[in-house]
């Protein structure tokens, strides 16, 4: 149990690095719902990258109707 954990907390470190990295926390002002988003994505899935995965969301949104 205690491993596990160890790893989790390694992962979310490696994860807020990444954020930072990417200048997520520069900006304090507002902040909206997507970009607390972004960051939280971005701590959970940024070692990822580091480990060669790469994840990529495709998001289609439908046109509007004429």
């Amino acid at each position: 149990m205690r491993i596990g954990a160890v790893i989790i907390i390694v992962w979310l470190v490696l994860g807020a690095v990444a954020a930072a990295q990417r200048g997520y926390f520069k900006d304090t002002g507002d902040t909206s719902c997507a970009e607390a988003g972004t960051v939280i994505v971005t701590v959970v899935a940024g070692p990822l990258n580091w480990l060669g995965v790469n994840p990529k969301i495709k998001c289609d949104i439908p046109e509007p109707s004429k």
